[in-house]
């Protein structure tokens, strides 16, 4: 075993490597997921955004380790935590959460999802703060009245929790339905947003 009192290291030395490592990997473009942290309300989040946009917004309940593996295997594996290229995501949660920003104009990246799912999830910020729709609603919405069970699956899949808004989502007698973030955090959002 090294003993490593001999080989001390300088304080903010491991930050600055890394800083350098995020630098090189950007100029050389071998980045392709950046990766953060955020803590929020609800808990802390991981942001991953590629070079078309935000493609994760993560609850800590799902397992950051386990998200970044899927990103490695569904995305690219060459993914660095980059808080720099996630600064403005990370604003505009933060406006969210203060209640001064009621939507989100940030580059999203759909590449988790396809069909009918990315169709669903691509309406979803058109229901507006303050507001909620039932899956039968957004079924009817996005042109499909009897596909309400997999509204529901699209909402469960939603790789962008909060940021595109499947929290607004409920069921049809008002109840909640699921949460990829979990009912607590479904309760806080909808009255941060004091949804009707």
């Amino acid at each position: 075993m090294i003993d490593k009192s001999h080989f001390p290291v300088e304080t903010g030395a491991t930050d600055k490597l890394h800083a350098q490592l995020v630098e090189n990997a950007q100029r050389l473009g071998l980045l392709d997921v950046a990766y953060r942290y955020v803590d929020t309300p609800v808990g802390t989040l991981l942001l991953a955004a590629t070079d078309k946009g935000l493609v994760r917004v993560a609850f800590e309940c799902e397992g950051f380790d386990a998200v970044l593996e899927t990103l490695a295997a569904q995305i690219s594996p060459r993914i660095l935590k980059a808080p720099g290229r996630l600064d403005v995501a990370a604003s505009a949660l933060d406006e969210y959460f203060a209640g001064t920003r009621h939507s989100f104009e940030l580059p999203v990246d759909y590449a988790l999802s396809t069909g009918f799912r990315q169709t669903v999830q691509q309406y979803l910020p058109l229901i507006a703060y303050g507001h909620t729709r039932s899956y039968k609603e957004v079924a009817e919405s996005v042109g499909n009245p009897k596909a309400v069970r997999a509204v529901g699956t699209a909402c469960a899949t939603n790789p962008l929790p909060v940021v595109v808004p499947c929290h607004r989502v409920l069921r049809s007698d008002g109840s909640l339905g699921g949460y990829i973030g979990g009912l607590e955090a479904k309760t806080a959002l909808l009255g941060l947003e004091q949804a009707t």
